[in-house]
C-alpha cells in the first residue's frame, strides 16, 4: 500500500513520515509528481504556515490539484488533510483577504473566534470531543487531548460534515470529512500514542 505525502512547499513532512512508519506505514512516497500522486493507494496532505501560500504552493505545480482530484474523487483513495490540510478543503480561506479552496468540503476557513482571555494562536493541548462514529476516531472517543497550533480553523457549510470540537473560548469544529475525505485540525504527528492511534486507524480505514 502506497501513502503520498503531498509537497507543496508547507508542512513538516518528514515528521509526518516518520510518524505514519510508527503506525505501520511501510510504502511512504513524498514528492509533488502527479503521476506518484495519482495512483497512490492512500493520500495526505499536511500543512503549516497561510491558507493563501499554501493554496499557491498547491496551485504552483503543475497537474497536483488534478492528480489528487483523481486519486481521490475518480479512484476513491482515502485522503486526510493535517493542519492547513484540513483547511485547504474549504470552499475559501479568509486569511490575507479571500481566497479560492480546493472546496471538497463546502465552507469557510476563518479565523477562531475571539473570546475574553483566551490567547490566540490556538496553541498546545486541548481536549478533542468526537461528534461522530467516524472509523479514524474511534480511538479519541469520547475525548481525547490533541496538540494543535493554529489561528483559523475550517468551519463547514453541512453540519453533518463536522466530526469534532473542542473548546478555546468556544467551542469550533477541529475534524470534518465526507465520503473518503477527512482532515484533522491538530497534528497527530506531535500527539504522541493518540495521534499514532488515529494514523494506524487511516492506514485501515475502508470507506
Amino acid at each position: 500500500m502506497t501513502i503520498a505525502i503531498i509537497d507543496y512547499g508547507a508542512g513538516n513532512l518528514r515528521s509526518v513520515a516518520r510518524a505514519l512508519e510508527a503506525a505501520g506505514a511501510s510504502d511512504i512516497r513524498i514528492g509533488d509528481d502527479p503521476d506518484m500522486v495519482a495512483s497512490a493507494d492512500r493520500l495526505v496532505l499536511p500543512g503549516q504556515g497561510a491558507f493563501k501560500q499554501c493554496m499557491g504552493g498547491l496551485r504552483a505545480r503543475p497537474g497536483l490539484i488534478q492528480a489528487m482530484t483523481e486519486a481521490v474523487h475518480s479512484r476513491g483513495r482515502p485522503f486526510l488533510g493535517v493542519c492547513v490540510g484540513l483547511q485547504l478543503l474549504a470552499s475559501r480561506g479568509l486569511e490575507h483577504g479571500e481566497t479560492e479552496g480546493l472546496g471538497w468540503i463546502g465552507g469557510d476557513c476563518a479565523p477562531l473566534p475571539q473570546a475574553p482571555g483566551v490567547r490566540i494562536p490556538h496553541m498546545g493541548w486541548n481536549e478533542v470531543r468526537v461528534l461522530s462514529d467516524h472509523p479514524i476516531l474511534a480511538d479519541l472517543a469520547p475525548a481525547r487531548h490533541l496538540y494543535f497550533a493554529h489561528s483559523f480553523a475550517l468551519f463547514p457549510a453541512d453540519p453533518a460534515h463536522i466530526l469534532a470540537e473542542t473548546v478555546h473560548g468556544i467551542a469550533f469544529p477541529v475534524a470534518a470529512g465526507r465520503d473518503n475525505i477527512v482532515g484533522v485540525q491538530f497534528h497527530p504527528e506531535k500527539s504522541q500514542a493518540i495521534g499514532l492511534a488515529l494514523l494506524s486507524a487511516f492506514l485501515n480505514w475502508a470507506p
